[in-house]
């Protein structure tokens, strides 16, 4: 029954967007994104909260093989402060191409913690439960 009522929400939304003519989905968000709901979510050390940003590598570190499989990486964002991105790669591909100085662009779940916290679920969900998020580096979109 939550499926359906998901379904149909979804698929409302997605009309009601194309009525508007409101591009959808990560190619039609454009570069140089705000990180103010991030910000936010940061401040008020809030999780289980979809955001949307920019950083720049800072460092690069080991996969995470416990486990689902996880690529990880550490931003430095614009405003100040890091995020640690954990990008199953199980699920998405991986960045091979990603060096430290890159600029990457996220979606995903974050979660709070004193280091800046992470996010997570930069991937379609191949059950359809969870909202489907995604990276992207150098034009290309990984999800």
């Amino acid at each position: 029954m939550k499926k359906w009522l998901l379904l149909v929400v979804l698929a409302v939304a997605g009309l009601s967007a194309l009525e508007r003519g409101v591009p959808t989905g990560p190619a039609a968000e454009p570069s140089g994104v705000s990180n103010a709901a991030l910000m936010q979510a940061i401040a008020g050390k809030r999780s289980d909260t979809q955001v949307r940003g920019q950083g720049r590598v800072s460092r690069l570190l080991a996969d995470d093989l416990k486990g689902s499989r996880h690529q990880r990486f550490i931003l430095t964002l614009p405003a100040g402060g890091t995020l640690l991105i954990a990008h199953n790669i199980d699920l998405a591909p991986r960045i091979d191409s990603l060096r430290e100085g890159d600029e990457v662009e996220f979606y995903g779940e974050y979660e709070w913690n004193d280091r800046g916290g992470v996010v997570h679920w930069t991937h379609h969900d191949p059950r359809g439960n969870h909202v489907g998020g995604w990276l992207r580096h150098k034009g290309r979109t990984y999800e």
